[in-house]
């Protein structure tokens, strides 16, 4: 008989997965990220820094505060654990997986020996990026960009040097020696990638039988179009073939969620056969957008009722929750989206806006303060200010106002258009 799970009890299941359900540690060690990532198995990386860039925030949503250098020497600095490359969009994710994106790493080798392809009219450019490569180590694109021999064209606008090193990353010639700063450092694979793992050949259908596996086990529980998402396989057909080879091994089992519906209709789903069921969620947390809990938009809705659109390229007058607002977990609910702002000159947290979700209660603004208060010295941060935007943000000032010695208020330009 399939079993039945309440709309709540996959909420928990899926939370629980992604480490929801553990209590923070004392103190954050190296240990604790790579027990993050096994759970997660990627995690995706965002330049946009106005609170923290993105993939700072799942170790902190999880883990609570910890030193973002122990991030920097884990995954940016150091590529002994962990490489770049296309596994969700561009993401971190472990040097032993190197392999099972071949397929990907094939596909932009077809694209690229298309007659119109650029790397046919920039083959010159190509072939001299490899060459300093090999000569000179892991290298900047600025390390390139005076010396790069010229051709006509562009592609997105980039230097050519630039452009050449992205497509042979892609390709799978290239892999991400970490970063200098926020600027990635390039090196051929060889020199990255223990040769084991290189010479390591996975069938396309082994792989992707292997990343829904992936998918489902950090989900908990799912849907077809949920685990294709996770590692944007796009190919519903491999994805679905998987899920039966899956099933059939008993590794999935279906199940019937209450309220996961599509178009009026129950949508399929299936349930990894190690998901556990927490009994509750007792934990608030703050979340990127790009966090694997709420960064497929279906999901989200169909999970958290939560309908989210990332604002940056909206024109300001006409955001409804701010730039960059990121939902706050309470229990096993979305309970509201604050937009933050980390105002370095004065080492202030501003709240820009603070809106409740469907799910909110009122008793959640305790623990939604206490998350902005955690935030605020997690990034060094010594004052909060509090705009008036948002139909939550007067609930959050009072809250906060209890916990620190003073908190300001400030006027957002939105305020007026609201």
């Amino acid at each position: 008989m399939m079993q039945t799970l309440s709309a709540a009890e996959a909420r928990r299941m899926t939370l629980g997965a992604q480490g929801f359900s553990r209590a923070r540690p004392d103190a954050v060690s190296s240990r604790h990220l790579h027990r993050a990532m096994e759970r997660m198995g990627v995690l995706q990386i965002d330049s946009v820094n106005v609170f923290a860039r993105s993939h700072y925030m799942p170790m902190f949503s999880r883990l609570g505060s910890y030193e973002p250098n122990l991030l920097d020497r884990t995954f940016l600095q150091s590529t002994r654990h962990y490489v770049e490359y296309l596994a969700h969009e561009a993401t971190f994710m472990p040097v032993a997986d190197w392999s099972l994106w071949g397929f990907r790493m094939e596909e932009w080798r077809q694209r690229a020996a298309r007659p119109d392809a650029w790397m046919h009219a920039h083959a010159r450019t190509l072939d001299w990026v490899r060459a300093e490569l090999r000569e000179r180590g892991p290298l900047r694109p600025v390390d390139l960009r005076d010396d790069a021999p010229r051709e006509r064209g562009s592609w997105w606008d980039w230097d050519d040097a630039k452009v050449a090193l992205e497509h042979l990353w892609r390709c799978g010639e290239v892999a991400i020696a970490g970063r200098a700063g926020f600027e990635r450092r390039y090196a051929l694979a060889e020199q990255v990638i223990p040769a084991a793992v290189l010479e390591r050949t996975v069938a396309r259908d082994d792989a992707v039988r292997e990343l829904v596996r992936r998918a489902f086990r950090a989900y908990g529980v799912a849907t077809e179009s949920d685990v294709d998402d996770y590692h944007r396989l796009r190919d519903r057909s491999a994805v679905r073939t998987a899920i039966a080879e899956l099933s059939a091994a008993g590794e999935l089992e279906p199940v019937q969620v209450r309220g996961w519906l599509q178009s009026g209709k129950e949508v399929p789903a299936w349930r990894h056969r190690d998901a556990a069921l927490p009994r509750r969620i007792d934990r608030a947390a703050l979340l990127t957008p790009f966090d694997p809990v709420v960064w497929f938009r279906q999901r989200a809705l169909r999970v958290f009722d939560l309908d989210y659109r990332i604002e940056i390229y909206v024109p300001a007058e006409k955001r409804r929750y701010g730039y960059y607002s990121l939902p706050v977990l309470v229990g096993d609910r979305i309970a509201a989206r604050v937009d933050l702002k980390a105002d370095r000159a004065t080492s202030t947290l501003r709240v820009q806006s603070a809106w409740w979700e469907p799910h909110g209660r009122p008793a959640d603004v305790e623990a939604l303060a206490d998350e902005l208060v955690r935030a605020a010295e997690w990034q060094g941060l010594e004052a909060i200010s509090v705009s008036r935007w948002g139909d939550a943000a007067e609930a959050v000032a009072a809250a906060l106002s209890a916990r620190m010695p003073r908190i300001e208020r400030h006027r957002h330009p939105q305020e007026d258009a609201a």
